[in-house]
């Protein structure tokens, strides 16, 4: 028996999954979620094989509730219009299921199942999520999760991130959280005029910055208005003065 999750805030669309669903017996479905949060929740619940997953959902969307998962299912996708995703899941040979879906593509995508199944998808669905990270919708907002609870992070509320062995911590007003990403990913997927890479192991956010102190000889340190003082390496300082025009 194959579990699976249906995610969608979208009942209508769930009643069509559920529909076509009693085709294939093989498959049972052991919950429905209406938006990103309950979908958390339920997959780490019930660690299901597969999930049908939407990307557009209000609070948190499908790919960002990918991120947060520690159990990562097959993932059958479905959309309505998002263009770019869709050329991402082409890339990574992901499958998804265009809204409306028709029955004979939804047979389709199930027919190819055994096989993804049978496969490791952790890595195509990395990749998946990396690619879509560099839309520009994609960059104004982290989402992470700490004590079990999910947090919505704006980019204007971080004051600066820290390299943290196999996670990048995210430093704010209301606290310091962990993604499991690197400070790489984090450059080229944050706004470059907003954030400049001072460091191998600092990034900071430019509106944060109060003054720039020489510490020795070639050796510099940044002030951010929060009292932290960091390091900047030799080229982070050549960043800094073109960021500042200095």
């Amino acid at each position: 028996m194959i579990k699976t999750i249906l995610i969608d805030d979208e009942p209508l669309a769930r009643d069509i999954v559920r529909y076509y669903l009693k085709e294939f017996p093989e498959i049972a479905i052991v919950a429905e979620c209406s938006d990103g949060f309950e979908g958390v929740k339920a997959i780490a619940q019930f660690k299901p094989d597969l999930i049908f997953l939407d990307i557009q959902m209000p609070k948190i969307n499908g790919f960002e509730m990918m991120e947060l998962l520690e159990h990562r299912p097959a993932v059958i996708f479905t959309t309505a219009f998002d263009e770019f995703a869709i050329k991402a899941f082409e890339v990574n040979a992901v499958d998804y299921l265009l809204k409306p879906i028709e029955q004979q593509r939804f047979r389709t995508a199930i027919q190819k199942l055994s096989t993804r199944l049978a496969s490791d998808e952790t890595e195509k669905t990395a990749q998946l999520l990396s690619e879509v990270s560099l839309n520009a919708s994609q960059r104004n907002r982290v989402v992470v999760k700490k004590e079990g609870v999910i947090k919505i992070i704006a980019t204007s509320d971080i004051r600066y991130l820290e390299a943290n062995d196999d996670y990048v911590k995210i430093s704010t007003a209301e606290g310091s959280y962990q993604k499991n990403k690197t400070m790489s990913f984090f450059e080229k997927t944050l706004d470059p005029e907003q954030f400049i890479r001072i460091h191998r192991s600092y990034l900071i956010n430019m509106s944060e910055v109060t003054k720039i102190e020489l510490k020795e000889k070639e050796s510099y340190v940044v002030l951010l208005k929060s009292g932290i003082w960091l390091p900047v390496s030799k080229s982070g300082y050549v960043k800094l003065k073109q960021a500042l025009g200095i």
